[in-house]
């Protein structure tokens, strides 16, 4: 079964031009039809979905799904509304950014799969960069199996320019030791979200990241 019409896309290519309170006000019901409630049915499927493969996920959609207010009190854009819908599947959701699982936007321009270790603090960089050093060659065959590298590419991230002591013999085996974060991207087209094997097809990427995810995640654990 297709979750979203056409109209879910339409409304964010909307928005895009008329982002502003009164437009919103006035196409409120619309949102909630084409966007909110599907989206929030498509999120709590995914949900089952993904728990079934780990049973530490047992959020519920109202804790991945991302707000469609933007924060503006930082920024110098100050269009109240993301032009995107977006949610954060894992054990935590959207309250902790740092536990890898599946992120998902869906837009106009793309449907982007993202994962990984994103936004950590120096602590849990310390604890993914031990795990790296202590197994580099079973990190360096996670992140080069086939099936994830033809979904997502390679490991992105800021690096550091300069690599602690303790982890310049790692460096020289394994460079993405020196990434403060590691995440992986997948974008794909935004035909997709409106066909009927859209959770079979994300849950198809879910399954290629979920060999680093663990990895990253059992780092993290320790």
């Amino acid at each position: 079964m297709a979750y979203f019409t056409d109209d879910f896309l339409q409304f964010f290519r909307d928005l895009e031009k008329n982002n502003h309170k009164e437009w919103f006000d006035e196409n409120r019901k619309r949102y909630k039809t084409s966007v909110k409630d599907p989206f929030y049915s498509f999120v709590d499927h995914m949900i089952g979905l993904i728990n079934h493969y780990d049973p530490t996920v047992q959020i519920s959609a109202k804790d991945a799904v991302m707000r469609i207010n933007r924060d503006i009190r930082f920024s110098p854009d100050k269009t109240p509304y993301n032009v995107h819908y977006g949610a954060i599947i894992s054990s935590a959701g959207r309250k902790n950014k740092s536990i890898p699982g599946l992120f998902i936007r869906f837009s106009p321009e793309y449907l982007g799969v993202f994962g990984g270790a994103h936004g950590i603090d120096k602590n849990q960089l310390q604890k993914i960069r031990n795990a790296i050093a202590e197994d580099l060659q079973g990190f360096s065959s996670l992140v080069n199996q086939s099936e994830f590298k033809t979904r997502f590419g390679e490991i992105k991230g800021e690096k550091h320019k300069r690599i602690p002591p303790e982890f310049k013999l790692a460096f020289d085996r394994e460079p993405l030791i020196a990434h403060k974060e590691f995440y992986y991207v997948a974008r794909l087209d935004p035909g997709l979200i409106t066909e009927a094997n859209l959770p079979a097809t994300l849950m198809e990427y879910w399954q290629a990241a979920n060999p680093v995810r663990e990895f990253l995640i059992r780092a993290l654990n320790s």
